[in-house]
């Protein structure tokens, strides 16, 4: 069976949670209420920046350029990676087709050796990067309340995917990223490789013609900070240049605390260019190679 591109649950009612778990519940209401109705544009590029972040550690980079993955099928790779997150994110995490994504995941990650603190490593940008960017960039930042349940929803996805070492709380994992970006933000070849290939492909969504990707990359590096730009192996934007997006980036905050709150859902597109017609969640992701392949 094809599975459609078009989301499966239209209200945060109907999704799918383990009975006896109102904490996750609500957690879970409020990751569809943020994600798809508060903030879909900035949580969704929140993402997409925070996907630099583990580029910038070389046991993850090298990894990823190691199966070939996101050096030579990178479309295909990021799409995979958001389908099967989105899959979770839309239709509950109790639901069907979050099981069968949790499988899918589970199956590629279970054929590597991947250290602990680089899962947690990789998670907490799930948990940081929206709240950040939110915090920087939204028309408000997320609430105490809003961030906790947002930790406790993320935390559940890691238990899920079998991460051992989880956070009880949420100062605590952010304890734990600052301590890590410290000590393992360092240069590889493999950072500046994955991260140019996955901004090229951000550039192209924008219809940026590939002879303005390399300034456009600056551009992406002006809103981040210079330990990730420059254990991605890029020169830090110059002043003007950071100037300029951060300005167009609070530009844009000021405008949304002028207008109504959106009320209904806004869909971020994914999947259309590599699965025109659908797919099938049991075909996403990765497989091991067969010889000659």
């Amino acid at each position: 069976m094809i599975d459609p591109l078009e989301p499966q649950v239209t209200t945060a009612d109907g999704l799918s949670v383990p009975d006896g778990a109102p904490e996750l519940a609500e957690a879970q209401r409020t990751v569809w209420r943020l994600a798809h109705i508060d903030f879909p544009w900035d949580i969704n590029k929140a993402l997409e920046f925070a996907l630099l972040r583990t580029y910038a550690v070389p046991s993850i980079s090298g990894l990823l350029a190691r199966t070939g993955e996101f050096s030579e099928r990178v479309s295909k790779r990021y799409d995979d990676t958001a389908l099967l997150i989105r899959e979770v994110l839309r239709n509950g995490i109790d639901s069907d087709r979050a099981r069968r994504s949790f499988a899918r995941i589970n199956a590629m990650h279970g054929r590597y050796r991947i250290a602990t603190d680089d899962y947690l490593y990789v998670l907490s940008t799930f948990v940081f990067s929206p709240i950040d960017w939110v915090g920087r960039f939204g028309h408000r930042p997320m609430t105490e309340t809003e961030q906790h349940l947002w930790f406790v929803y993320w935390n559940e996805f890691g238990r899920r995917m079998g991460i051992d070492g989880l956070y009880p709380d949420i100062h605590s994992f952010r304890a734990f990223v600052d301590e890590f970006e410290r000590t393992r933000f360092v240069y590889a070849e493999s950072n500046r490789l994955i991260s140019e290939r996955t901004i090229d492909l951000v550039l192209s969504d924008y219809f940026v013609p590939r002879i303005l990707h390399r300034g456009g990359r600056q551009v992406a590096l002006a809103i981040t900070d210079r330990p990730l730009v420059e254990a991605l192996g890029f020169t830090y934007p110059s002043a003007p240049l950071r100037v300029l997006a951060l300005g167009g980036l609070g530009l844009r905050r000021a405008i949304l605390k002028l207008l109504p709150k959106r009320r209904a859902p806004k869909w971020q597109e994914i999947g259309g260019r590599t699965y025109p017609e659908g797919y099938n969640i049991e075909e996403l992701g990765t497989f091991p190679r067969t010889k000659g392949a």
